[in-house]
This record gives C-alpha cells, structure tokens and sequence, in this order.
C-alpha cells in the first residue's frame, strides 16, 4: 500500500476518534489538529456520512451522534457490509506487519471487538487456529502445548508446555510463562505448527509479567542507552522499518540525525547498524561498538559463505 493511502487512512482514524469524543469541533480546528485544509476536513466528514456514520451539525460545529450502549459489533456501529467489511479485511493484511498504523488499526478494533473477532479479521487464515486457541488459554486461564516450536536459540523444534497470559498487538508474538525455566519468554507465533489447550490451570499466575520492548522490537529489563548519527538515507530506513523510533531522533541538518534512545539487547539495533555500516556511526557507548566488531568478526572468521 503506497505510503500516500496509508497517510490518508491514519488522518481519517484520527478525525473519527476528535468527532466521536463528544464534543463539538470546527473545521478549522479539525483542520489545525490533522494538518488539512478546512475544505479537505469537510470531504472527509462527507465521505463518513456517506459510509453511514449519522454526524450532527450545530452551530458550524461537527460531532458524531452517540452510539446506543446496546450496540457491540463492528459491522452495526460502522454500517459495515458483508462485502465491505471483505475490503477492510484485505485492506488491514496490505499494510506491513511491522507498521504501527496497522497496530494502532487493530489496537482501535480491539475497542469495539471482542479479541477473536479481531482476529477473524486482521489474522491470515492459516494462523487463526493456533491464535484463537491462545486467545481461549488466555480467556480461561489454563496452560497450553506449544507444539513443534522453531527456536532460534540452537535451532530447536520442540513442544513446550507454557502458561500463556497476553499477545502483542498484532497477534506475532505470545507472552507466556516458562515454567521449565522458570521464566517469561515471548513466543512468535509463527514458529507454532499448533497449540494444543490442556486441563490445567495456571500454576504460576503471581509470576506473569511482561518486558520492556525497545523501538527495535527486542524484550528485556535493560534500558541500555546508545547514539548512533545517521545519513538521510539511514533515518529513512530506521524510520521506515522501526516507525517507534522516530521519537528520539532528531534533525542536526539536511544530510544528518541523531538517534538518542536505547535498547533493550544489543542484537536488534546491532542486525540494523551493520546492515547500513556506511551510513551510520556510533557515537555511544563504547560497548556497543565492541559488540559490533566481534559480530563482525565472527563473520569474517565464519565457515558459512
């Protein structure tokens, strides 16, 4: 999906969230808050109408009518379709897993459906069994089997017996207690050929607890700050692929930017350093430039071409 649509449809998010909060906007201030032109804000409030939201009008002032409590699925709150809800299926899986617009959608959808029924929605077909099985062990409280899981510590495939308690936000990964190590571990769901429900209670629910993730996507309890100084052409990319870490970067002139943040490991900054080695310099810490040039060792001396 080109990156003009996807600007459109977070524009259109947002304009939905200021004019279902209750209050009354006009446009000029719906335009100054989504950075559009008053007669743009009134084509998308046009185009809302026209999808059969109800949007009162009073005193040049603009609101959706409050929605009945009773009313509780996606399709009667939006005047969804059979078909166009089809679109917005196909549509959600077009935008790219790492997007966080494609987050924030299922993150808004999660607000008005129930956790399987996002996930009839937004998950491919072939994924929805081990996912809503999750979704159950979850829901009940009960531990599950992990069947044939690819590890990429040692390149184990393995069964797992493991007391589940969340997902990410878009259903790539599990959180789910160890109880063979003793600890939590995120599972990507991916690796999962199935996930086999048990009779068995959570044994260790005082122990379920989430980490950290840094912008790179990597768990852990460390905050481990680092400053690396990027081309044009390296902040594109980290921004591109790792839209959360545009919070700590900052413009130093046309050609160049700082990233001031951290990390939670070194692994998931270190695979995206090295695969733009020219464009980026490390500024701090120390340690994290030794990480990178033993990684960069071990490659040489590898046997693996």
């Amino acid at each position: 999906m080109p990156l003009s649509e996807i600007n459109k449809i977070e524009r259109l998010l947002k304009l939905l969230l200021l004019v279902s909060s209750g209050r009354w906007y006009q446009l000029k201030e719906l335009g100054e808050k989504l950075g559009l032109s008053e007669r743009s804000v009134y084509r998308y409030l046009a185009a809302m109408r026209k999808a059969g939201l109800i949007i009162d009008v009073q005193n040049g002032g603009y609101r959706i009518r409050k929605i009945e409590p009773r009313i509780r699925e996606l399709s009667d709150l939006l005047h969804f379709s059979e078909e166009e809800a089809m679109i917005l299926k196909e549509a959600i899986h077009a935008v790219d897993d790492n997007n966080e617009l494609k987050s924030n959608l299922i993150r808004k959808l999660y607000s008005l459906y129930d956790f399987d029924r996002v996930a009839d929605t937004v998950v491919l077909p072939d994924r929805l069994p081990v996912i809503k099985n999750l979704i159950k062990a979850i829901r009940e409280k009960h531990q599950v089997i992990i069947r044939d899981y690819h590890s990429s510590h040692g390149n184990l495939i393995r069964d797992r017996l493991v007391e589940p308690f969340d997902l990410t936000i878009n259903y790539s990964c599990t959180w789910a207690f160890d109880p063979e190590s003793r600890k939590n571990k995120v599972f990507r769901t991916s690796r999962i050929r199935a996930v086999e429900v048990t009779d068995n209670l959570w044994q260790f629910a005082d122990q379920h607890e989430k980490e950290p993730c840094d912008v790179f996507r990597n768990y852990g309890i460390s905050k481990l700050p680092v400053k690396l100084q990027l081309t044009l052409t390296a902040y594109n990319l980290l921004i591109e692929e790792f839209p959360l870490s545009a919070t700590f970067i900052r413009k130093v002139n046309d050609q160049q930017y700082l990233f001031d943040g951290w990390a939670t490991s070194w692994e998931g900054i270190g695979r995206f350093v090295m695969g733009l080695c020219g464009e980026i310099k490390v500024v701090s810490p120390k340690v994290f430039k030794t990480f990178l040039l033993a990684k960069a060792e071990e490659f040489i001396n590898s046997k693996v071409c």
